[in-house]
Protein backbone atom coordinates (compact mmCIF):
# COMPACT_ATOMS: atom_id res chain seq x y z
CA UNK A 1 0.00 0.00 0.00
CA UNK A 2 1.06 3.68 -0.80
CA UNK A 3 1.84 5.07 2.36
CA UNK A 4 0.12 8.37 3.93
CA UNK A 5 1.34 11.96 2.45
CA UNK A 6 1.83 13.82 5.59
CA UNK A 7 4.36 12.08 8.73
CA UNK A 8 4.95 13.51 12.09
CA UNK A 9 7.17 15.67 10.80
CA UNK A 10 4.71 17.28 8.37
CA UNK A 11 2.20 17.70 10.51
CA UNK A 12 4.44 19.36 13.31
CA UNK A 13 5.65 21.74 10.78
CA UNK A 14 1.93 22.82 9.94
CA UNK A 15 0.98 23.04 13.77
CA UNK A 16 4.04 25.42 14.14
CA UNK A 17 2.45 27.18 10.68
CA UNK A 18 5.96 26.81 9.09
CA UNK A 19 3.86 25.43 5.54
CA UNK A 20 2.17 28.54 5.92
CA UNK A 21 -1.36 29.29 4.06
CA UNK A 22 -0.29 29.30 0.15
CA UNK A 23 1.70 25.89 -1.82
CA UNK A 24 5.18 27.54 -0.82
CA UNK A 25 8.18 25.44 -1.74
CA UNK A 26 10.25 28.13 0.28
CA UNK A 27 10.14 31.50 1.34
CA UNK A 28 8.40 33.27 -0.55
CA UNK A 29 7.97 30.90 -3.89
CA UNK A 30 5.24 28.91 -5.26
CA UNK A 31 5.64 25.63 -6.37
CA UNK A 32 3.44 25.62 -9.60
CA UNK A 33 0.63 28.96 -9.29
CA UNK A 34 -0.60 28.26 -12.68
CA UNK A 35 -3.97 26.05 -11.67
CA UNK A 36 -4.27 28.36 -8.37
CA UNK A 37 -4.28 31.71 -10.16
CA UNK A 38 -6.37 30.23 -12.72
CA UNK A 39 -9.28 29.48 -10.78
CA UNK A 40 -8.72 32.83 -8.37
CA UNK A 41 -8.86 34.70 -11.55
CA UNK A 42 -12.28 32.07 -13.63
CA UNK A 43 -12.86 30.10 -11.14
CA UNK A 44 -13.86 26.37 -10.89
CA UNK A 45 -15.18 25.64 -14.36
CA UNK A 46 -18.94 24.29 -14.66
CA UNK A 47 -19.81 21.65 -13.90
CA UNK A 48 -16.89 21.05 -11.51
CA UNK A 49 -18.02 23.97 -9.19
CA UNK A 50 -20.34 22.98 -6.65
CA UNK A 51 -19.13 18.87 -6.93
CA UNK A 52 -19.05 17.76 -2.96
CA UNK A 53 -17.42 13.97 -2.66
CA UNK A 54 -20.51 11.29 -2.17
CA UNK A 55 -17.92 8.95 -1.02
CA UNK A 56 -17.61 7.69 2.82
CA UNK A 57 -15.00 8.65 4.52
CA UNK A 58 -13.75 5.29 5.51
CA UNK A 59 -11.16 2.88 5.78
CA UNK A 60 -12.67 0.62 2.28
CA UNK A 61 -12.48 3.81 0.30
CA UNK A 62 -9.06 5.27 1.87
CA UNK A 63 -8.03 1.58 0.55
CA UNK A 64 -9.46 2.19 -2.92
CA UNK A 65 -8.12 5.43 -3.58
CA UNK A 66 -4.64 4.41 -2.37
CA UNK A 67 -5.03 1.82 -5.38
CA UNK A 68 -6.07 3.76 -7.57
CA UNK A 69 -3.54 6.47 -6.80
CA UNK A 70 -0.49 3.73 -7.09
CA UNK A 71 -1.73 3.00 -10.48
CA UNK A 72 -2.06 6.23 -12.23
CA UNK A 73 -0.93 9.22 -10.00
CA UNK A 74 2.45 7.98 -7.84
CA UNK A 75 4.52 7.61 -11.11
CA UNK A 76 4.36 11.43 -11.34
CA UNK A 77 3.14 13.14 -7.48
CA UNK A 78 5.45 9.97 -6.23
CA UNK A 79 4.76 7.78 -3.22
CA UNK A 80 4.42 10.03 -0.44
CA UNK A 81 2.49 12.52 -3.23
CA UNK A 82 4.93 15.23 -2.90
CA UNK A 83 5.86 15.60 -6.69
CA UNK A 84 9.03 13.72 -6.45
CA UNK A 85 8.14 10.49 -8.64
CA UNK A 86 10.05 9.30 -11.52
CA UNK A 87 8.12 10.08 -14.35
CA UNK A 88 7.83 13.53 -13.18
CA UNK A 89 10.96 14.62 -13.06
CA UNK A 90 11.33 16.04 -16.45
CA UNK A 91 8.44 17.56 -16.83
CA UNK A 92 7.85 21.20 -16.53
CA UNK A 93 6.37 22.89 -14.39
CA UNK A 94 7.37 19.26 -12.04
CA UNK A 95 4.01 17.45 -10.75
CA UNK A 96 2.17 19.41 -7.91
CA UNK A 97 3.31 18.47 -4.36
CA UNK A 98 -0.43 16.50 -3.07
CA UNK A 99 0.30 16.42 0.26
CA UNK A 100 0.85 20.21 0.55
CA UNK A 101 -1.97 21.07 -1.78
CA UNK A 102 -4.26 18.83 0.26
CA UNK A 103 -3.83 21.01 3.36
CA UNK A 104 -4.79 24.09 1.13
CA UNK A 105 -7.95 26.12 1.71
CA UNK A 106 -8.48 26.14 -1.99
CA UNK A 107 -8.64 22.65 -1.98
CA UNK A 108 -12.08 21.75 -2.08
CA UNK A 109 -13.86 18.43 -3.65
CA UNK A 110 -14.89 20.81 -6.57
CA UNK A 111 -11.11 22.19 -6.90
CA UNK A 112 -9.43 18.30 -6.57
CA UNK A 113 -12.34 16.66 -8.92
CA UNK A 114 -11.43 19.09 -11.39
CA UNK A 115 -7.87 19.14 -11.14
CA UNK A 116 -7.91 15.07 -11.57
CA UNK A 117 -10.60 15.10 -13.94
CA UNK A 118 -9.48 17.73 -16.55
CA UNK A 119 -5.77 17.87 -15.75
CA UNK A 120 -3.56 19.70 -16.94
CA UNK A 121 -4.87 21.28 -20.29
CA UNK A 122 -6.74 24.29 -18.79
CA UNK A 123 -3.04 25.39 -17.16
CA UNK A 124 -0.53 24.28 -19.56
CA UNK A 125 0.89 21.29 -17.31
CA UNK A 126 1.66 17.91 -18.44
CA UNK A 127 -0.98 16.39 -16.14
CA UNK A 128 -3.22 13.94 -18.61
CA UNK A 129 -6.96 14.42 -18.08
CA UNK A 130 -8.64 11.02 -16.10
CA UNK A 131 -11.93 12.21 -17.17
CA UNK A 132 -12.20 9.19 -19.48
CA UNK A 133 -9.73 6.79 -17.54
CA UNK A 134 -11.03 6.84 -14.10
CA UNK A 135 -14.54 6.41 -12.79
CA UNK A 136 -16.08 9.26 -10.76
CA UNK A 137 -16.19 6.76 -7.55
CA UNK A 138 -12.01 6.24 -8.66
CA UNK A 139 -11.94 10.08 -8.73
CA UNK A 140 -13.52 11.05 -5.19
CA UNK A 141 -11.54 7.59 -4.05
CA UNK A 142 -8.12 9.47 -4.85
CA UNK A 143 -9.56 12.61 -3.10
CA UNK A 144 -10.74 10.58 -0.32
CA UNK A 145 -7.06 9.21 0.01
CA UNK A 146 -5.29 12.70 -0.26
CA UNK A 147 -7.14 14.12 2.70
CA UNK A 148 -7.01 10.74 4.51
CA UNK A 149 -3.03 11.33 5.06
CA UNK A 150 -3.83 14.42 7.00
CA UNK A 151 -4.98 12.50 9.88
CA UNK A 152 -2.15 10.62 10.15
Amino acid sequence: MIKPFLGTASLLALAAGVLGSQMMMGPGMMRNPARHRYAMMHGIPAPYGNLRNPLPQDRATVDRGAIVYGQNCAACHGADGTGDGPAGRSLSPPPADLAQLALMPMASDAYLYWTIAEGGTPVGSAMPAYKEVLSRHDIWSVIVYMRAGLAR
